[in-house]
């Protein structure tokens, strides 16, 4: 069983309005048994507003009452929200009502607190608009006043890994843009070789061309010894 959307704010809820057990609460929202008493007591999540798992639809009335009369048995939720976090790793359109009014606070979150992420990657996070997140960036948004800032993670709206990679995706592509890296200067000694390998051509033509004009010079000057040759022959 994956734990409730915000644990410790369904914990609060619970202990404040119903008589379950210390270890049904904590087993239902995956915390330690003396947490969930720290938190019965005051000492721990005293500044945390609960939240109705009921309201949310995670768990009905009807669960809880039982659970009441029975302290051995254990919370059961909804069919709807029993694998949340699952449905949201496999298909981020998957969400329930609750996380998605919990879009905004998610944006605001993660403006005031990963300032460097940019719009593009929170839309892929979160699965919202740019004129949402521009409306929030300005303070434009209606009920801007009343909106609180929360961790996407927290809410179920991403995963850890994701909000990590992220971070260093946007990291590396501002340090990319700060100090660029200098040209390379390959090219000019490339084209100085590939000038003095033509220059050093013609050069290698010119004597091909001297030898043979001296072999073509020095052809003739034989033929007139044969006709003297000849010429004794007749006498």
């Amino acid at each position: 069983m994956t734990a409730p959307l915000m644990p410790k704010a369904t914990a609060v809820w619970l202990v404040e309005n119903t008589t379950l057990t210390f270890r049904q609460i904590a087993t239902f929202c995956e915390l330690h048994e003396l947490e969930i008493q720290a938190i019965a007591d005051g000492d721990v999540a005293y500044n945390i507003i609960g939240i109705s798992p009921v309201a949310n639809g995670q768990l009905s009335a009807e669960e809880i009452k039982r659970c009441e009369a029975d302290a051995s048995a254990n919370l059961v939720p909804n069919i709807i929200e029993r694998n949340v976090k699952e449905s949201n790793a496999k298909n981020k359109k998957v969400l329930s009502p609750s996380q998605r009014s919990d879009k905004p606070a998610a944006i605001l979150w993660i403006i005031r607190n990963c300032p460097e992420i940019t719009d593009p990657q929170i839309c892929k996070l979160i699965g919202t608009t740019k004129p949402t997140i521009q409306a929030i960036r300005t303070g434009t948004r209606p009920d801007m006043s009343s909106l609180r800032a929360k961790n996407p993670v927290a809410i179920g709206l991403c995963s850890e890994k994701d909000l990590d990679t992220a971070i260093t995706v946007a990291k590396t592509k501002a340090e990319k843009l700060a100090n660029p890296k200098p040209k390379a200067k390959k090219k000019k000694t490339t084209k100085k070789a590939t000038a003095k390998k033509t220059a050093v051509k013609p050069a290698k033509k010119a004597t091909t061309k001297k030898a043979s004009a001296a072999k073509t010079k020095k052809a003739p000057a034989k033929k007139p010894a044969t006709k003297k040759k000849t010429a004794k022959k007749t006498k």
